[in-house]
């Protein structure tokens, strides 16, 4: 099994990465992380975040319509009350069940194989022709 190597960075050393960065000596990130030989892309936008100008790191911009920033409202607020809804959905399954199993013990008979007779009895059968 191979030794995993970790590497630990001074803060000089990242402060210098930083300053290296925001004058401008290199095009890209890509080109510090291959000239300092730092492992990952992220750990240098990490220390950007840490040491450096934010103007410098990446921004995400959402752009929208106004109606759908509405409309993504109204849909959070949908999936909220169907979950709500579902959640006593599923409670009153859980209290039906309970209910069925008293019953079945308060009249003396098997819960599955009443389950049996009423799933039976439920099921469609070949339909008649009423003619």
């Amino acid at each position: 099994m191979a030794r995993r190597i970790i590497k630990q960075y001074s803060s000089c050393f990242k402060r210098q990465v930083v300053e290296d960065v925001e004058s401008g000596r290199f095009d890209t990130l890509m080109a510090v992380q291959h000239h300092y030989g730092i492992g990952g892309m992220d750990t240098i936008q990490r220390w950007l975040r840490q040491y450096g100008k934010h103007h410098l790191t990446p921004k995400v911009v959402i752009v929208q319509k106004p109606d759908e920033k509405d409309q993504i409202r109204q849909l959070k607020r949908r999936v909220a009350e169907l979950q709500r809804v579902l959640g006593q959905t599923q409670a009153e399954n859980v209290l039906n069940a309970e209910f069925l199993k008293i019953a079945c013990e308060a009249l003396g008979c098997d819960l599955d194989a009443f389950k049996k007779k009423v799933g039976a009895s439920r099921s469609p059968g070949p339909e008649k022709d009423p003619s």
